[in-house]
């Protein structure tokens, strides 16, 4: 990875859609130079798919909730849960994000919904009756940069 893999990848982090003549033309790297690098980006999972940025309030998800969750290894079943299953678990009933992490919680997860009531449905009614889940605790996000 050199300046110009990185001024390539900043390009398309911001915009997926530029074609390879647009970043060609904003970062003077000649076109083929571009695609090729790209290619081989591609190639080697440093880029690993091309995605888009929603505006939420438009397809009415407007609330962004994040959750931090402690997880009770000790379950009913006879073999101790890992966070990995708990994880699992959680992304399967409509976590648009599910993340591992150290510290004092097992996994942070980040939820979209309509309104402050559906949210609490998620919670009390698909997350919290997932085996391994203990604890929760919710932050509503006001405002995002």
């Amino acid at each position: 990875m050199d300046d110009k893999d990185w001024k390539i990848l900043e390009m398309l982090e911001n915009n997926a859609k530029l074609s390879n003549s647009q970043i060609a033309k904003k970062t003077t790297i000649p076109i083929t130079t571009v695609h090729n690098r790209i290619k081989r980006m591609e190639s080697e999972g440093i880029i690993k798919q091309y995605t888009i940025k929603l505006d939420y309030e438009k397809i009415n998800k407007p609330i962004l909730a994040i959750i931090l969750i402690e997880v009770n290894y000790n379950t009913t079943s006879k073999n101790k849960i890992s966070q990995s299953e708990v994880a699992k678990s959680i992304k399967k009933i409509g976590a648009q994000s599910v993340d591992i992490v150290t510290g004092g919680t097992d996994i942070v997860i980040k939820v979209r919904t309509k309104s402050v009531q559906e949210l609490n449905e998620f919670i009390i009614n698909k997350l919290r009756n997932i085996e391994g889940v203990d604890k929760t605790q919710t932050l509503v996000v006001l405002e995002s940069i």
